[in-house]
């Protein structure tokens, strides 16, 4: 059994969906469903009420869609991290779901055990684009920044920015760069302002996007 085990909740409004996730993640030790929703509107109060941390969210629902709740959850500092699984492949949903908040993207017909790893991935703080995904956000300019905002960074934010976009948190960034917690606190900022990005999840998908890893 793992130390910690990862508390997920699904929220897809088709019951069999939902039956078939359990069932797989079950059987996997470090992760447990502690929850399930039908939409986007239960999948927020579900998400308030049972706190996991991970939550796997469809994007088209009735009701309150998956886009919508991941804004909601957002608003309301819900700290789960959320991986979209979906059937749906369009840039107009994969971008939309990215910029409202989802830590990750990847299609309904996954490996079964390339989806427990998502769920590892995003709830170590990583973000997690299935090749097609990523190939969809490099084919156009939406979101995340311009592509010419890149070149106003410093080569030590371009080092911090990397080192975000492999899930490192402020104190390994200073552990690893031999900063100060504050400076790396600083340059995050600094990083965001200049890329018009919201978050560090935005920020290591500019990253990501943009070839600026480590």
């Amino acid at each position: 059994m793992a130390d910690k085990v990862i508390r997920v909740l699904l929220v897809d409004d088709h019951q069999v969906v939902r039956r078939g996730l359990r069932t797989f993640l079950e059987v996997q030790d470090d992760i447990e469903v502690v929850g399930e929703a039908s939409d986007g509107a239960e999948g927020v109060a579900r998400a308030q009420e049972l706190k996991p941390d991970v939550v796997l969210m469809d994007v088209k629902m009735p009701g309150m869609d998956g886009i919508e709740a991941l804004r909601k959850l957002r608003e309301l500092a819900n700290p789960a991290k959320v991986l979209v699984v979906t059937s749906f492949t369009e840039q107009r949903t994969v971008v939309p779901a990215l910029r409202a908040g989802a830590s990750g993207y990847v299609y309904k017909d996954v490996d079964p055990d390339a989806l427990a790893g998502a769920i590892r991935s995003v709830h170590a703080g990583h973000v997690l684009l299935q090749p097609e995904v990523a190939g969809a956000l490099l084919s156009q300019d939406e979101g995340y920044g311009g592509t010419g905002r890149g070149t106003t960074l410093t080569e030590r934010e371009k080092e911090v920015l990397a080192l975000i976009a492999d899930g490192r948190s402020n104190r390994e960034i200073a552990r690893h760069l031999v900063l100060s917690e504050k400076t790396v606190k600083t340059h995050v900022s600094n990083i965001l302002m200049k890329l018009d990005l919201a978050d560090r999840t935005q920020a290591a998908l500019w990253a990501v996007r943009h070839g600026v890893t480590g």
